[in-house]
């Protein structure tokens, strides 16, 4: 797995200029001045951005909300594949929830599977167990797996969450991005403009553009051997 610091803070000299940065991208509740001076720059994780044209990995993992195992295969007539790697817990997607459900329903109707999965080791994370899992999918549109032994999320070189892959009708990785320029405190709109123009693209036929910018969030928390 690559944890990197943000490609957008590349330009900051110090940690100090990071933090007035990171100052206005987390709200008070999550984290004071004093706390930013010290930041540790692995906490925040950008995509790892894998090549494009990627074969969907196979998966078949539990949904802890109804106890069901969902393939991928389950989604084998969508015209679009978009699995997201996502959890409970995260302040990021706790952020872009809202926008999840909206385009999750928008989406749907067009023929759209999407999937969310929890890959979080909840014995270090217990909001991220199967239960806490379940009560936070209640209101999302698309089935929240948990993938209990991570193999999924390797699969598929997810490193943060939210972490987007949208792969087109022949599965092949069309799309790794973000879903907007919305972050925690930063007050930019949460529209989904990103990934709605990529999942556009693919419903209309169209190429997607190769410039895409990479999701940002907490780092998937991997189990420790």
């Amino acid at each position: 797995m690559r944890v990197l610091p943000l490609p957008e803070i590349a330009r900051y000299e110090n940690h100090s200029a990071l933090a007035d940065w990171l100052f206005n991208e987390v709200p008070s509740h999550i984290a004071s001045r004093p706390c930013l001076e010290h930041v540790h720059l692995m906490s925040l994780t950008p995509s790892n951005m894998v090549e494009l044209g990627l074969v969907a990995p196979d998966f078949s993992l539990p949904n802890p909300l109804i106890g069901k195992i969902v393939c991928r295969d389950d989604f084998s007539d969508a015209n679009a594949l978009l699995v997201i790697f996502m959890c409970a817990h995260c302040p990021y997607v706790i952020h872009v929830k809202p926008e999840l459900v909206r385009l999750g329903n928008d989406y749907r109707s067009r023929g759209v599977g999407v999937v969310g999965i929890s890959a979080n080791d909840p014995a270090a994370y217990p909001a991220d167990a199967p239960p806490k899992l379940a009560k936070f999918s209640r209101d999302l549109p698309f089935p929240l797996l948990f993938d209990e032994t991570q193999e999924i999320a390797r699969a598929y070189d997810a490193a943060c969450t939210p972490d987007f892959f949208l792969f087109d009708q022949e599965r092949r990785l069309v799309y790794r991005g973000q879903l907007d320029d919305s972050r925690p405190g930063n007050g930019r709109s949460l529209t989904g403009k990103d990934l709605r123009a990529a999942l556009d693209a693919v419903l209309s036929g169209q190429p997607v553009s190769p410039d895409q910018k990479a999701s940002i969030g907490c780092n998937i928390k991997w189990k420790q051997k």
